[in-house]
């Protein structure tokens, strides 16, 4: 398999630069999570200041993407505009993930007759015409650039079985410390990427695709130097920064979902995630996934079964640790979205060898370009739906969390703290001292964020002027708290017509008066 540019590629690139831009122009622009504003803050302080800081002069790691950070942050030393660059960030990102899954279907059909001989050029637009990753790439957020790293090392992984690559020039350890790499660049873009890899290794382990335990040695010891090399500066950062090796965002994220954890069954966690990521035509792909699976296991042998459903097991992997530890199925899923391309390719490739298995029976032949029909309908009908769900996604934030981050900016003074949930558009557009009451950039918190009574104490112990939230988002959940005198709220019609309350700040008066 290679990796060189054809025509096939600038289709790809042309329809993803088309459909991007019609997601974002709709919406005017903006990004669908305030977690987008906060990669824009650190990558703006990095580029600028030379800092790895959320507010500048202090120093922390709310990252979870230092890759996607720096990457916006060459945007702003190239004095590119913000939007344009992370907008074509994610275009470039849906492009080579069509490319990618492209070249793995070509690997899997090499039939010489339509569809097989197309089967590369139909997963690849796939992709792109699946509206999450759409969503995705134009949602100023790692999750595209992840999805690709995962098709990427799969795409490595893969190649390792191509007989005539073990006597050529490139040595063992240096295909290995390429992959080693590329496994250390996708765990900087997302920490779990480093999973996939540990999958890789596994199965490398068990196939030997380089011959013999010898040779799969010497590529794990080249493995294992590049992932060191390129790893360690992030892992020293962290230390430096919060004396652990993963970013805050980990364990404040853990405990805003631990009442999911406590409170819904694992399986049901497991199966809203999945929901989460199948609303669309990729839902039909089923069908597909379960062909493809049959097409393995029947066409090839053991060793290989287990190294061509490298992309079954990811999936499922990336989908039963989130459920695991970090249910979110909330904005469509999408943190286990990077889960959608190699589920795609195997429902494409799994669909077209149904074509191939039902031409002598007419009865099967129907049914097979029935579901084939409907899939097509349904993706063009979710691409256009998805153009509405980005656009509202984008209004909410832009009415909620833009809209008041200008309003505290002319109005607040600089040199009062405000407690805050949602950092991301303030600290861009308002920056000032902050108490981060999620804990991203406030870790101090995270231990107080279940108890009410205690995250009241530290906001008066740390003299806080401010708070500025959801009614959720209060410490106690309580918006009639008497110590909460509300001076402003978003009043934005958007949130309240999808019966969602406004944002509000209040000023913190610790002697429950409030000034009439």
């Amino acid at each position: 398999m290679q990796l060189s540019v054809t025509r096939r590629d600038g289709y790809f690139l042309l329809l993803a630069v088309v459909l991007v831009t019609i997601y974002v122009l709709v919406a005017g622009g903006g990004f669908p999570l305030d977690d987008s504003w906060i990669h824009q803050t650190y990558g703006r302080n990095l580029a600028l200041n030379g800092e790895w800081a959320f507010i500048p002069s202090e120093p922390s790691a709310a990252s979870t993407s230092p890759l996607y950070t720096v990457l916006l942050a060459i945007g702003y030393f190239l004095r590119i505009p913000y939007k344009l660059w992370t907008h074509g960030l994610g275009i470039a990102a849906l492009t080579v993930t069509a490319m990618l899954g492209a070249r793995l279907a070509d690997r899997l059909v090499t039939g010489k007759q339509s569809p097989e001989k197309h089967a590369g050029l139909i997963t690849g637009l796939a992709f792109i015409m699946t509206w999450h990753l759409l969503w995705a790439a134009a949602a100023g957020m790692e999750t595209m650039l992840f999805g690709m790293m995962s098709l990427l090392l799969i795409f490595l992984a893969w190649r390792e079985l191509d007989s005539e690559r073990h006597h050529d020039s490139q040595p063992l350890l240096l295909r290995g410390a390429i992959f080693g790499v590329v496994t250390a660049l996708a765990a900087l873009t997302r920490p779990e990427g480093i999973v996939l890899g540990g999958i890789i290794a596994l199965t490398m382990l068990i196939v030997q695709p380089q011959g013999n335990l010898k040779n799969v040695i010497f590529w794990g010891v080249g493995s294992a130097i590049g992932f060191g090399i390129a790893i360690s500066p992030y892992l020293w950062l962290n230390l430096q920064l919060t004396g652990g090796i993963l970013p805050n965002t980990a364990d404040a994220k853990f405990v805003q979902f631990a009442i999911r954890r406590e409170n819904i069954a694992y399986i049901r966690r497991f199966y809203l995630l999945t929901q989460a990521i199948f609303a669309g035509g990729q839902f039909l792909l089923l069908v597909g996934i379960l062909a493809y699976i049959a097409r393995i296991v029947t066409q090839q042998h053991w060793r290989k079964v287990i190294f061509y459903l490298l992309p079954l097991w990811w999936s499922l992997a990336l989908i039963a640790l989130y459920a695991e530890r970090l249910p979110a199925w909330d904005q469509h899923g999408r943190y286990v979205m990077p889960a959608l391309p190699t589920l795609i390719v195997m429902g494409v490739v799994g669909t077209i060898s149904l074509i191939t298995w039902t031409r002598r029976s007419f009865l099967q032949r129907t049914l097979v370009r029935v579901l084939v029909l409907s899939t097509i309908v349904i993706y063009l009908i979710f691409v256009a739906w998805g153009i509405q769900i980005y656009r509202v996604d984008v209004a909410i934030i832009d009415s909620e969390m833009v809209t008041a981050a200008y309003w505290i900016r002319d109005n607040l003074p600089d040199d009062e703290l405000l407690a805050i949930h949602d950092i991301g558009a303030v600290g861009y557009f308002a920056s000032r001292p902050i108490l981060d009451v999620a804990g991203l950039v406030s870790p101090e918190v995270i231990p107080l964020i279940d108890d009410p009574n205690a995250m009241w104490q530290y906001l008066q112990d740390n003299q806080a002027t401010y708070f500025f939230g959801f009614p959720d988002q209060i410490p106690g959940r309580d918006p009639n708290d008497p110590r909460l005198c509300e001076i402003y709220s978003t009043d934005a019609k958007i949130t309240q017509n999808i019966g969602q309350p406004n944002m509000t700040l209040y000023r913190l008066a610790w002697d429950a008066t409030c000034e009439s």
